[in-house]
Formats: structure tokens, C-alpha cells, sequence
């Protein structure tokens, strides 16, 4: 199974008092959205599930691909790793998966299930870790696959 970690682009710095799941993208936000949304469709399966934080930034970071998407609420920020693994159906899914989320619950995840430590591992804004589950010599494997950083495109 595949797994891939597509943090949000920049969003706009919260004001005192705003809703956080309202902030939307910044222009530069808007470019690396489409910068890796080029680069992930070159490189996706048609038959990979993006499921997305309600969050506008990341709402709007997931529309730059142009693929069918579902909010699914309980990856809204300061989410659980548990949540994102229930999700996704880690390490179950039959096709691949994108979650479109947040620091730090992204970089805690992937420190989860690459290293088996409870860890803030920093993801980027825009950035994609793509993690790859499997079977190897009889036993569950999971390997980095790639990183990728929408300024590096």
C-alpha cells in the first residue's frame, strides 16, 4: 500500500480571533499547490483516494490536482495519528491514498510508521512524503519512497 503525506501549502498567518480552519492559501501557497499537484499527477494512480482535512488551505491545496477528494473531518489540525491511520485503512487499503493534512500530525505519523518513535518530524508546506507498505521475505516493510518539496520543482 501506498501512503502519501501532502502537507498544505502556505496559508495566510491567522488574525486574532479567526476561525483556523478558514485560512486560505497565500498567493505563493496557490503556486506550490499546483507545482506538486503537476508533479503527484504524473506520478498517481487513477485509483488513488485523496481525502482531505476540512480545512480551507487544505481544501484548496487538494483542488490544485483536479481529482475527485473527500473531507473527512477528523483530519482537521491537531489530529490523532491514530485518525490518519484509521483513514487511510493503513496498511489495508487495496488502492493508494493521499492525505492532504497538518504539521505536526503529519510528521508524527510518518516518524510512526517509518520508525516506530513517537516524534515531531518536520514535513514542509507543500511538501509530499510518499511512504510504501509491503511484504518482503515474509515480512511488513515500510520504505520512503519519495520527498518532495514544491519549491524544488
Amino acid at each position: 500500500m501506498d501512503l502519501i503525506l501532502w502537507r498544505h501549502a502556505e496559508a495566510e498567518v491567522a488574525v486574532p480571533g479567526q476561525d483556523d480552519l478558514l485560512r486560505a492559501l497565500t498567493p505563493k501557497g496557490e503556486r506550490q499547490a499546483r507545482r506538486m499537484a503537476a508533479w503527484l499527477n504524473q506520478r498517481l494512480p487513477a485509483t488513488t483516494r485523496v481525502l482531505v482535512s476540512p480545512a480551507l488551505r487544505c481544501r484548496q491545496t487538494a483542488e490544485a490536482l483536479g481529482r475527485e477528494s473527500r473531507i473527512v473531518p477528523t483530519l482537521a489540525p491537531d489530529a490523532p495519528v491514530a485518525d490518519l491511520i484509521e483513514a487511510a485503512r493503513w496498511p489495508r487499503s487495496s488502492e493508494p491514498v493521499l492525505i492532504c493534512g497538518h504539521q505536526p500530525t503529519l510528521g508524527q505519523l510518518a516518524a510512526h510508521l517509518l520508525a516506530g518513535v513517537a516524534q515531531d518530524w518536520a514535513v514542509k508546506k507543500g511538501a509530499v512524503w510518499w511512504l510504501r507498505w509491503r511484504q518482503r521475505d515474509g515480512e511488513p516493510e515500510v520504505t520512503l519512497h519519495a520527498v518532495q518539496g514544491p519549491d524544488a520543482l
